[in-house]
């Protein structure tokens, strides 16, 4: 079995080649790291792309629309793609796409330019996860896949946790265009690298065969629903508490589309015998289970990359890199642990790891709803120790059991479903973080500003003192205090969020009871 392992031969659809498949998941985990490195490196950089660009805040924040918009459409049609191009070329077209698009992204001169750009990124990276994703559990027997999934792990959660900082710190030092110009040589080496190293198993090459001497029926209705619904639902979450949500135009246009495209789109594929979108793999309970604890994760992963160094600005008035910095300092832990989680995952009940995992979870989150004004950058640090610290053996427990009980040749699919919910559940979880944030805020603010009168002898004290202070000006006095009460009212909505966060956690740890942890006959992955 040793050997099995090391070389992947009892696998008949692997995509390792000669140097075996942990040589393989290195090889292919490069591009991977650069494209989900990608979905925040950009976020810290808004500012000095708008300005260089000449547009506002509001407009720049279309470069990340874009790019996830794109994203989303490609990454429930992945496994078609690859099944239909075949998956090692599929994966090379996406490296060699990204990459062009990334040297088109640095030479922009418009925004109009950039935001064209980002959104043949998003397409070619929408590839890269799902179909790296599906070789790894194509290439490993059930027992070891927990170990492999782990370096897949290393990228889709180190990945967001040192984008902040690297994106901040390359802006700050050198220029805006190198966030994109440094995926050029990267892309590079992982296109040779991995066309040297993966290959393509003579059972998919002879499915591939089939399917186009049967001529390759693309499912464009379902396709075209797919994409009105997923563009209107993702502008809508990620555009609403910008645009005061059903107050604009816009969002009651993108979120009619939401409900008629993938409401259309639900109808259709589920009558369709080719479904461009497989949904009927929601049927086996085990997956629906782990797709929706996939949508959490991309919940606590994304929502709280964007928060935590948003409010370390907002209220702690720390610069983007400082902000950054507290997230890598304390997510460096699941690098360590990452290797770990792989290790134990498949030899111990994966509820065992699950239900600790995720109440570690809930632990961090309300360590963050402790904070007041008063705290310090280790406390940030220690929150995002608590979260990083379990986060491993949330992901890699769930991968790996998601494709138990699945059909041979189901993977492809499967990849592509679970990193499509782990990325709409990171667009809710930036949605749903900022407009409670904007709303809590706005009333704890009201609330505030109702006690700031003459007939409230503590805030004639501090009216008097701080008027003194600013050598007689009632206005600098004015100003100042207010600025207290804005930040004071910023600090108790992130504390509201974190307490809401912990109680989605809490809500889930009973679906966690139910999952199936051992494979049936002919279980397992496709493999």
């Amino acid at each position: 079995m040793a050997d099995d392992a090391q070389t992947g031969s009892d696998q008949p659809r692997s995509a390792a080649g000669p140097g075996g498949p942990w040589l393989m998941t290195a090889v292919v985990s490069i591009s991977t790291f650069m494209e989900v490195l990608d979905t925040s490196i950009a976020n810290v950089a808004l500012d000095h792309i708008s300005g260089n660009l000449g547009v506002s805040i509001d407009q720049g924040t279309w470069i990340v629309t874009s790019y996830l918009v794109a994203n989303a459409i490609i990454i429930p049609i992945s496994g078609f793609l690859s099944r239909a191009i075949g998956r090692k070329r599929y994966f090379l077209i996406s490296i060699a796409l990204f990459t062009l698009s990334s040297l088109v992204c640095a030479l922009s001169t418009s925004l109009g330019m950039l935001i064209v750009a980002r959104v043949f990124q998003g397409i070619g990276g929408g590839g890269l996860a799902p179909v790296e994703q599906s070789m790894i559990a194509d290439s490993f027997p059930q027992e070891k896949r927990g170990q492999a999934f782990a370096a897949f792990g290393l990228v889709v959660v180190v990945a967001p946790i040192v984008g902040p900082s690297i994106g901040g710190y390359i802006t700050d030092v050198i220029s805006w265009h190198w966030i994109f110009f440094i995926n050029v040589p990267v892309g590079i080496m992982a296109f040779l690298a991995t066309a040297a190293v993966a290959r393509e198993a003579p059972v998919l090459v002879e499915e591939t065969r089939r399917l186009r001497e049967g001529g390759i029926r693309f499912d464009w209705a379902g396709f075209a629903l797919l994409t009105i619904g997923l563009a209107g639902l993702l502008i809508t979450l990620d555009r609403g508490q910008t645009e005061d949500w059903f107050a604009s135009p816009l969002i009651v246009t993108m979120a009619t589309m939401a409900v008629v495209g993938l409401g259309g789109m639900v109808a259709w594929e589920i009558n369709h015998p080719d479904p461009i979108v497989p949904l009927p793999l929601l049927s086996s309970r085990n997956f629906a289970i782990c797709a929706m604890l996939m949508t959490l994760l991309g919940v606590l992963v994304f929502g709280t990359i964007q928060i935590i160094p948003q409010m370390l600005q907002q209220v702690f008035r720390y610069d983007a890199y400082s902000a950054g910095l507290a997230l890598t300092y304390g997510g460096a832990v699941a690098v360590v642990m990452m290797p770990i989680a792989g290790a134990f995952t498949g030899k111990v009940d994966t509820r065992t790891l699950l239900f600790p995992a995720f109440s570690v979870q809930a632990v961090a989150f309300w360590w963050y709803g402790g904070f007041s004004v008063e705290s310090t950058f280790a406390s940030a640090a220690w929150g995002r120790f608590f979260s990083s610290v379990g986060l491993p053996f949330l992901f890699i427990p769930i991968s790996t059991v998601a494709y138990i009980g699945l059909k041979p040749g189901e993977a492809d699919k499967a990849s592509a479903m679970l990193n499509f919910f782990r990325n709409l559940g990171g667009a809710f979880g930036i949605s749903l973080t900022q407009t409670l944030l904007a709303r809590r805020e706005q009333f704890h603010q009201s609330r505030f500003t109702e006690t700031l009168n003459g007939l409230n002898p503590v805030f004639g004290q501090d009216l008097a003192r701080t008027t003194a202070l600013y050598d007689g000006s009632r206005q600098a006095a004015y100003a100042s205090i207010y600025a207290q009460v804005q930040r004071q009212a910023a600090m108790l909505s992130y504390v509201e969020v974190f307490h809401v966060l912990t109680w989605m956690v809490v809500a889930v740890l009973p679906l966690i009871l139910v999952l199936r942890t051992r494979g049936g006959r002919g279980g397992g992955s496709g493999a």
